[in-house]
């Protein structure tokens, strides 16, 4: 099994005219994703360089390919929050925002709106959602680099940094450790899809036997996994690498490379991280070259 997306997923691309947005659907469909139109205002009516039919709206393009069940939101920083209330609106179930430097209230004010409207987003600043030799959304694994990173296995992947989703899926695969389904969560400092939020969906994935995360500096979301281990809600076993011990030297209120890494004394640095994680179960990855050592005692 899987968690997010499986064989079945339909994906529109809202800003496929772009060049994000058409290198992420070319990079989709060479994965034999089901990417079956986009959306760009204004140029409704044409066709991408892969044959995908452009709209107008997403309702337009809902009304063309009613069972369209995964959007995956490529538009700039400026016009985003326009193009994900748009598919809230439309109830697309999975919205993956790749798009970077959305300004945080329109974050805030997107996540707000999916709490009781029955979507799920994963994102901003997601390089994607990739389930080994079956399905991919986003700019996840380059089709010359997937099959070599990517492997079907047992566990889980989850990470702010788009760079160590492949990183440390590489890592698992050279051990001959395979992966049930990689997600790239964002490094914002409000995201829709938070650790706990995916990884309560690999507690419920009967072939997920243990998750791996990176974790960074900065926001309490590590610290939010920690309490549920501790309390026994996530049974599975979680391994965790935690980057930006070196920040504890930096001023407060530095900020690091994603948005949401911000270094703010006593909350949110890797030692508060590590310990609270350490203490509520979760084993500790001191290297990425350690996980699959860990990985392989747990399985």
């Amino acid at each position: 099994m899987s968690i997010l997306i499986d064989k079945g997923t339909t994906v529109l691309v809202q800003g496929v005219t772009g060049k994000e947005g058409s290198r992420a659907a070319k990079e989709m469909l060479s994965y034999s994703t089901r990417v079956v139109a986009g959306v760009t205002p204004g140029k409704g009516g044409i066709k991408t360089d892969d044959n995908l039919p452009v709209f107008n709206t997403v309702r337009e393009s809902l009304a063309k390919f009613p069972d369209i069940n995964t959007t995956l939101i490529a538009v700039p920083g400026a016009y985003a929050l326009e193009a994900i209330l748009e598919a809230i609106w439309n109830k697309i179930p999975l919205i993956n925002v790749l798009t970077e430097k959305i300004p945080v209230a329109d974050v805030a004010r997107a996540v707000a709106l999916t709490k009781n409207a029955g979507v799920r987003i994963v994102g901003p600043s997601s390089v994607g959602i990739l389930v080994p030799e079956v399905v991919k959304v986003g700019s996840i694994g380059s089709s010359e680099l997937a099959a070599r990173v990517f492997k079907p296995g047992p566990v889980g992947v989850v990470s702010k940094s788009g760079g160590m989703t492949a990183e440390i899926s590489r890592i698992l695969t050279e051990a001959d450790i395979g992966q049930s389904t990689a997600v790239g969560i964002g490094g914002d400092l409000i995201i829709g899809s938070d650790f706990v939020d995916v990884i309560m969906e690999f507690e419920r994935d009967r072939e997920t036997e243990a998750v791996v995360i990176f974790g960074e500096v900065g926001g309490t979301y590590e610290e939010q996994l920690a309490e549920r281990i501790g309390n026994g809600e996530i049974k599975k076993p979680i391994v965790c690498l935690i980057a930006g011990r070196f920040a504890a030297a930096l001023p407060e209120d530095s900020v690091l490379g994603h948005a949401g890494a911000i270094v703010s004394r006593g909350r949110g640095s890797a030692e508060s991280k590590i310990k609270s994680l350490s203490e509520a179960g979760a084993w500790i990855a001191e290297t990425p070259e350690e996980i699959p050592e860990i990985v392989r005692k747990l399985l």
